[in-house]
């Protein structure tokens, strides 16, 4: 007897080999809220939680061919992307997605322990190619900084400089607050008519790959039929359980933990 077909999900990333961000931590998202997840491998990292050792980019010709081949074989429902790295690349992912497909845009430029994962000559790339037909762009507060051209120490300032991203042409922007000082993390998320802002306690150690299991959370939602204030609502909860069990490495740094069953 057949059983319906799971929800599915694309990302679109780059290989963590120490498993606490991209693509791994993307599928460990996926799995834990019952959507299966299709990938799209865009670079091979040598990292740890600690640093960057290596990175080793995939032809644009392969990045080509695996979105071709996940996309001839399932019926995904949204796409995300993380580590783009090149403009070539960026312009290869434009050219192949679906048009108007479902798409989250992780703006992924500088890694947590500092290695920048986007070239420079790739960031305008990116702003006028991918950020056009964002879903939602989910940038941090250094991302965030650049994207929009303004200093941002507040929560007013969050929503000036998501407007101003907007303008660049996603239909939401959602601005993590993790950076700014406080015993609170604070999110916002501004749409074409809309605003929700999220507030949750801080926890006392900084997280490994927080940011990529936050978008691919909200990825999955998505892909379950859930509309972006929806996803954005839940996915905060889910990303606040899985810091709460982060995992702790040998160097005593915590990578973000996505639990099965996190529904």
């Amino acid at each position: 007897m057949k059983s319906a077909p799971m929800p599915c999900a694309c990302t679109i990333a780059g290989s963590d080999s120490g498993g606490g961000a991209g693509i791994q931590a993307d599928l460990k998202t996926f799995s834990a809220l019952g959507v299966w997840g299709t990938t799209v491998i865009t670079a091979l990292t040598a990292q740890n939680t600690r640093e960057v050792y290596r990175v080793c980019m995939v032809p644009e010709t392969m990045v080509a061919a695996q979105l071709d081949a996940v996309m001839a074989d399932f019926d995904i429902r949204t796409f995300k992307t993380g580590m783009l790295v090149t403009a070539g690349i960026i312009r290869t992912v434009d050219r192949v997605l679906p048009p108007r497909c479902p798409l989250v845009v992780d703006p992924v430029m500088v890694a947590t322990s500092g290695a920048r994962l986007l070239e420079p000559s790739a960031e305008q790339e990116l702003v006028c190619t991918l950020l056009p037909r964002a879903t939602v762009v989910t940038p941090n507060i250094p991302e965030a900084v650049v994207l929009s051209g303004m200093n941002i120490s507040s929560l007013e300032e969050m929503r000036e400089a998501a407007l101003q991203i907007m303008e660049l042409g996603p239909q939401y922007v959602l601005i993590k607050g993790g950076h700014l000082e406080g015993d609170v993390v604070t999110d916002i998320l501004v749409g074409p008519s809309s605003e929700l802002v999220l507030s949750s306690p801080r926890h006392p150690h900084a997280v490994h790959g927080s940011g990529c299991c936050f978008s691919a959370a909200i990825t999955a939602y998505m892909a379950l039929g859930c509309t972006v204030p929806e996803a954005f609502r839940k996915a905060k909860e889910f990303i606040d359980r899985a810091i709460s069990d982060a995992v702790v490495s040998g160097s005593g740094r915590y990578s973000v933990n996505p639990r099965q069953g996190g529904e």
